[in-house]
């Protein structure tokens, strides 16, 4: 960032308006039924609905709640994820293409029953992906989503100050600001913050001074850290991208994304307009905020930046999250991960799913979502082949997950893992997991 936007807000939006709780921390060793790891949405909602069954549950989080990925969210509600259902479809079939759509809808909906006591700005908008090129993808997404019952529309003209050669449309989804949600659900819910998770052992999990134990865990970290299991390691990689919000801007009157990975995503906040893009591998070079503060000079000459963050989301092997069993042999040991850039919708469908899982209730979309689905697919290699490469780079700064060299973050200044996403501030102190733990440097 120039030094010019470096004197602007740099964090989100919503973290700009917060006024979450606050929690102790852990300081003696503890029981429970239900051991859930991570305050972020995910978590966060999985000891909502635990408590709501009755069930004896503690959450902790090793900073802030919602300090984390949440905070740094577009907060979008939607079971539109980029171009998807065409895909699902052929990979999977239609049965499980529709558990997909299914789930997210029902999250969706689930978000709507929640909200209504909730001052959370939630909001129905439609939901558009658009091309630039390729109208064929377009139709083909259109053609798909139809098949599986739902509604969608191609669209030809869209309110974008470029052209387009048409958009999918998803009618009556939903945008929302999460930290004001999260003030609202989080009250009685009995959650320990600054209380860092160092290790898990069967049915335990062990701070620096004490240990909680408990009949079942849910690991809901953003990236799993436990490395014996599950092989995540090798079934994620992090993606980085960046964010801004503008003043002056357009009523843009929906959600928009670019079908390509490089494109540029839209919405509206109140009477700013949020465009997120830049996205590459965390640890990959790209533009950060300088190529949104380009695009917006071009098309919107009038817009003046308020806000400036980051978000970073893992991205699994097939582009559908994990949820369910961390691993085979782990049958009391559960996790959410691998939300693909749609961590909303995707962290009410996980918690949905995991509360039945818990309570040893079938639910009816988590065969799609099972972490143990093949890992058969290019995206392995292509994730072995990232490791390897910077694990044979030569460098004194090593990751302390699993020792990969580092690459310094010139637009944070940070330093990044481009094998797994862990950051670290500059002198080496945490941000990001899956590490546990400072980097030396």
């Amino acid at each position: 960032m120039s030094g010019k936007t470096a004197s602007l807000n740099q964090k989100s939006v919503w973290a700009s308006g917060a006024s979450l709780p606050r929690f102790p921390r852990l300081e003696e060793d503890k029981k429970t039924d239900v051991l859930i790891m991570g305050g972020g949405m995910c978590g966060i909602l999985c000891a909502y609905f635990l408590r709501r069954e009755g069930v004896d549950c503690v959450l902790v989080e090793g900073g802030e709640i919602a300090g984390g990925i949440t905070k740094n969210t577009t907060a979008k509600i939607t079971s539109l994820h980029g171009l998807i259902y065409a895909d699902l479809t052929r990979k999977f079939g239609r049965e499980k293409a529709k558990m997909y759509l299914d789930a997210n809808q029902s999250a969706l909906e689930e978000y709507a029953r929640l909200c209504e006591g909730i001052e959370c700005g939630f909001e129905r908008k439609s939901a558009y992906t658009y091309s630039l090129t390729d109208r064929a993808k377009i139709e083909a997404e259109v053609e798909a989503a139809n098949a599986l019952g739902f509604g969608a529309e191609l669209v030809g003209e869209l309110p974008l100050a470029f052209e387009t050669v048409g958009a999918v449309r998803f009618p009556n989804q939903a945008q929302f600001d999460p930290l004001r949600f999260i003030a609202g659900i989080c009250q009685n819910l009995n959650i320990y913050e600054h209380t860092f998770i160092h290790g898990v052992a069967p049915h335990a999990a062990m701070t620096a001074d004490c240990r909680i134990s408990a009949d079942k865990i849910i690991v809901a970290t953003h990236f799993p850290f436990i490395n014996k299991h599950g092989s995540y390691f090798m079934k994620l990689y992090q993606q980085r991208s960046y964010v801004a919000a503008f003043e002056n801007a357009p009523d843009l009157d929906g959600m928009y994304v670019d079908e390509a990975d490089k494109g540029m995503s839209f919405r509206n906040c109140g009477n700013l307009l949020i465009i997120g893009g830049g996205s590459r591998r965390t640890g990959g070079k790209c533009g950060a905020w300088s190529d949104i503060l380009g695009f917006a000079k071009k098309y919107y000459p009038n817009a003046a930046p308020k806000f400036f963050w980051a978000a970073q989301d893992c991205i699994s092997l097939d582009k559908v999250p994990y949820i369910g069993r961390y691993s085979k042999s782990t049958p009391d040991l559960y996790v959410a991960t691998g939300f693909n850039k749609w961590g909303m919708t995707s962290s009410m469908a996980a918690a949905r799913i995991l509360t039945d899982m818990v309570l040893n209730r079938d639910n009816e979309y988590a065969e799609v979502f099972s972490p143990q689905r093949s890992m058969l697919t290019p995206q392995l290699f292509a994730n072995i082949a990232e490791s390897a490469v910077n694990l044979l780079t030569p460098t004194a700064k090593r990751c302390p997950h699993m020792g990969c060299a580092l690459k310094w973050n010139k637009a944070e200044h940070t330093w990044d893992c481009p094998c797994h996403g862990s950051r670290f501030e500059a002198d080496g102190v945490l941000i990001d997991n899956p590490a546990t733990g400072n980097a030396e440097l």
